[in-house]
């Protein structure tokens, strides 16, 4: 399997860093975000990797060429023209994957003990029990001001913002899906396992996100979830959570 480490956002929440560097190369105890990942999906046999970039794009593709990799086989997704957001990355770089039956999508500002092998062999599951099904979510019931909602099939329904209140719902009139029925609310942590049909279910284009790619697509193919709450995830995207990462991360 394949994976893409998603590091081309401009890293706004982890300011001052990000004037002059890419949030991928934020330090935890001597290591680079980055470099974290990459080993990390390694240590669970996936050494082919896709980056995509775009802020700070030169000191990420030196940091990958001074360090051959880190042990993995690195391509970089250029993506200086124009941010793209997660999802318009994820389209931007579909020729990588265009052989590919499925593959892993990860955020570079997240760390994380899930059970790699774990989460591969419930998706595998979950993708024989479904016709067309097209990604599984990795998830938590942790606090989040936003959250994915699964309907009683633990299928993707909705999301919403917990601030504002926003909602946005699957299509209901092409995959029977009654709002007023169980919901279960869960917590996305930037890890996913996405399969081919994915590239031909989606109608959107340029930029855009994972989150609305996949409330598109799931009104006519399912997208599932695993849920890792008993192991540790950090969202390290701001100042204060990565010296909580040093903590736990050594």
């Amino acid at each position: 399997m394949r994976a893409m480490i998603l590091a081309a956002g401009l890293g706004t929440r982890l300011k001052p860093f990000t004037n002059h560097h890419p949030k991928a190369l934020a330090l935890v105890n001597g290591k680079t975000l980055l470099q974290r990942n990459i080993e990390y999906l390694h240590a669970f046999g996936i050494r082919e990797v896709v980056v995509n970039v775009h802020h700070f794009s030169d000191q990420i593709i030196s940091a990958v060429q001074e360090n051959n990799g880190w042990g993995s086989a690195i391509t970089i997704s250029d993506e200086s023209n124009e941010v793209l957001e997660t999802g318009g990355g994820v389209l931007f770089a579909a020729d990588y994957f265009k052989n590919e039956a499925s593959w892993l999508v990860m955020n570079a500002d997240i760390l994380t003990n899930m059970p790699l092998d774990k989460m591969m062999a419930a998706d595998a599951t979950l993708k024989n029990s479904h016709n067309h099904y097209v990604a599984t979510l990795a998830v938590t019931n942790r606090s989040s001001s936003r959250n994915l909602l699964f309907n009683q099939n633990d299928l993707l329904t909705g999301w919403k913002n917990n601030t504002t209140l926003e909602e946005k719902w699957v299509a209901a009139q092409t995959n029977g899906i009654n709002h007023s029925s169980k919901i279960i609310p869960k917590a996305f942590s930037g890890i996913q396992i996405i399969h081919a049909p994915f590239y031909t279910a989606l109608q959107l284009r340029g930029k855009f996100s994972l989150i609305d790619a996949y409330l598109q697509i799931a009104a006519t193919n399912p997208i599932g979830y695993y849920d890792h709450s008993d192991s540790i995830l950090m969202d390290v995207g701001k100042p204060e959570n990565l010296e909580k990462a040093a903590t736990l991360f050594p």
